[in-house]
């Protein structure tokens, strides 16, 4: 029996799938050519892990693409997966966002504003009853 993926998980893989291949792009740019590409190049996406410097640039990466397979695939863990790290990022935008309106920069809190949506989007539309059984039918 197939099971048809619904488009918005075919989106939220892509999403993954655009990460992953930004951080894998950044990650190994770093490694060729220190100090070309600023470790705050990934600071939108890893919330501070980009200190640790570029292998965690790469190790994201990894796991973006994995989750990004996963999805594609209708794997059940991957949907947890991301359900965890949309739910993570939240948190971990949380401050940047506390921030950003009370210092009043507009331009920050619209960007950082619209990371919480999206991500909360996708916890949401990820936790619906179809996309749910989409993941259990396979």
């Amino acid at each position: 029996m197939t099971v048809e993926r619904p488009a918005g998980v075919t989106a939220v893989a892509a999403a993954f799938f655009l990460a992953a291949t930004y951080l894998l792009a950044v990650g190994l740019i770093m490694l060729a050519r220190p100090g070309l590409v600023s470790m705050a190049a990934g600071a939108e996406l890893l919330g501070g892990l980009e200190l640790a410097g570029p292998y965690m640039f790469l190790l994201m990466a990894g796991l973006g693409g994995i989750i990004a397979l996963g999805l594609w695939r209708l794997h059940r863990w991957a949907r947890w997966l991301a359900l965890l790290v949309a739910m993570v990022g939240v948190v971990m935008l949380l401050p940047s966002v506390s921030s950003a309106m009370f210092d009043f920069r507009i331009r920050k809190l619209a960007w950082e504003g619209l990371g919480t949506i999206l991500r909360v989007m996708t916890v949401w539309y990820l936790s619906q009853e179809p996309v749910r059984e989409a993941f259990a039918a396979k």
